[in-house]
């Protein structure tokens, strides 16, 4: 497992918050949240519905503006949407009156790619996806996780640095979404993009990320930071069955289910070993080391 402090940061978040206006109403989304995200990092961050998780997301992303703190990508100021990141959103947005091959180009005929290239490059993202034979379809006649890969692939074949995803798995069945798990961890780890993935399953966040970014209750803030020392290359059907993963789920839920009110969550003291930092009063984990709770 690399260490995390000897790799540059690609994402700097340094007192972030947002708050809505709409008329008289506010809505205070997030607040005061910071973290870094190192190149090559595979980050998820998770938390209750209404957390600010897809907020965090779209600011970085430059989709939303914050009200107050900053952020920074390569050094410099996220004033706009950067080239260098590419976006997988929640909801199904691949466009249905293209084909899946003119769906896999809609991001590079976007970046001005065109002739011979533009047709290599998304023929590869169609058979990197598992698409050939369905280059010609339409999305109405694909099923839904064949749907994500499309929309998965007309990011990925730009080739950009940082990765966005905002649940992209999350309407989809369990099969398919293991699935979709192992293809993304290999596509990912050939290319070694940065990744900042937002879900609410924790089972998806340890099963993907090098770190995983509990998240409070709304106003969002970070109640936990807590690396995931699983060896990699994961088998995301194996990992299930093993006792590290227990433990990973066990640490992180006993956090997490405080903020849901679920049995098992964290109530009163609690006390973190040498792998815990503490972010506004709540347990961060240190890169290397691991989290207990007593």
């Amino acid at each position: 497992m690399q260490v995390l402090s000897a790799r540059r940061p690609r994402i700097v978040v340094r007192d972030l918050a947002k708050t809505f206006r709409e008329g008289a109403r506010t809505l205070e989304a997030v607040r005061d949240v910071s973290f870094e995200v190192a190149d090559q990092e595979f980050v998820a961050i998770v938390g209750p519905s209404g957390c600010g998780k897809s907020t965090i997301l779209n600011m970085l992303g430059g989709l939303v503006t914050p009200s107050a703190g900053a952020i920074e990508v390569d050094g410099g100021p996220v004033t706009d949407v950067p080239r260098k990141v590419g976006y997988v959103f929640q909801k199904d947005t691949v466009f249905p009156w293209r084909t899946v091959r003119r769906n896999v180009a809609l991001g590079l005929e976007y970046r001005g790619v065109r002739g011979t290239e533009l047709e290599t490059r998304v023929r590869e993202g169609v058979r990197l996806a598992g698409l050939e034979g369905f280059e010609d379809a339409f999305p109405a006649t694909l099923s839904g996780g064949m749907r994500q890969r499309v929309a998965l692939m007309r990011t990925l074949v730009v080739n950009p640095e940082i990765l966005l995803m905002d649940e992209p798995f999350g309407a989809l069945d369990t099969h398919t979404k293991l699935s979709l798990h192992a293809e993304l961890l290999t596509l990912w780890e050939a290319r070694h993009q940065t990744v900042v993935f937002v879900t609410h399953d924790l089972s998806e966040a340890i099963t993907l990320a090098d770190r995983v970014i509990v998240m409070t209750r709304r106003p969002g803030r970070i109640k936990l930071v807590h690396d995931v020392p699983i060896p990699r290359p994961r088998d995301v059907i194996k990992l299930r069955e093993t006792e590290e993963y227990a433990h990973e789920y066990s640490v992180m839920w006993h956090v997490l289910g405080e903020e849901l009110g679920a049995p098992g969550g964290v109530q009163g003291d609690m006390r973190t070993g040498a792998g815990s930092r503490l972010v506004s009063g709540h347990p961060q984990s240190a890169p290397g080391a691991r989290p207990s709770l007593q």
